[in-house]
């Protein structure tokens, strides 16, 4: 499936670029979320007459997710969970949870902007978390996990 590319997309390329995805992706993804449309003659010429505006937008987003990253830069926030005397969780602490501390201490963050490859968190303790506000865009955030006996 032939795509124009209205955004930068992670591992993908950049605005404006022609890409060749699977169909699945560029339906279900792509395209429903304004990031692409498909390569047809129409679209592209719409695309080149709403260029500068294309770009102006992707220059707002990232100026945008710059003044975000210097509000996140070096913040910690701490969540309290129930906890074993071990110091297991009962049950864990997601990317939602995250996202919901930052947003109640005054930082607005999305929880599909926080990435945690090493999935939930499932013991107390001290943990740096990647949050990726923009394509190109990340940085690196303190959560403190304590613990709270039942």
């Amino acid at each position: 499936m032939e795509l124009i590319l209205l955004q930068k997309v992670t591992n993908l390329g950049n605005l404006g670029d022609k890409v060749s995805v699977k169909p699945g992706y560029g339906r279900n993804y792509l395209i429903p979320y304004g990031k692409a449309v498909p390569a047809t003659a129409q679209n592209l010429a719409d695309f080149e007459k709403r260029r500068a505006e294309y770009e102006a937008k992707a220059a707002e987003q990232l100026s945008g997710a710059e003044g975000r990253k210097a509000k996140l830069e070096g913040a910690s926030v701490t969540i309290k969970a129930n906890a074993s005397t071990e110091g297991k969780l009962f049950g864990s602490v997601g990317p939602r949870d995250i996202a919901e501390a930052f947003t109640a201490a005054g930082i607005e963050l999305e929880k599909g902007e926080v990435v945690m490859s090493d999935g939930p968190i499932r013991t107390i303790g001290e943990f740096d978390i990647e949050v990726r506000l923009h394509a190109d865009i990340e940085t690196t955030v303190k959560v403190v996990i304590e613990g709270e006996l039942v």
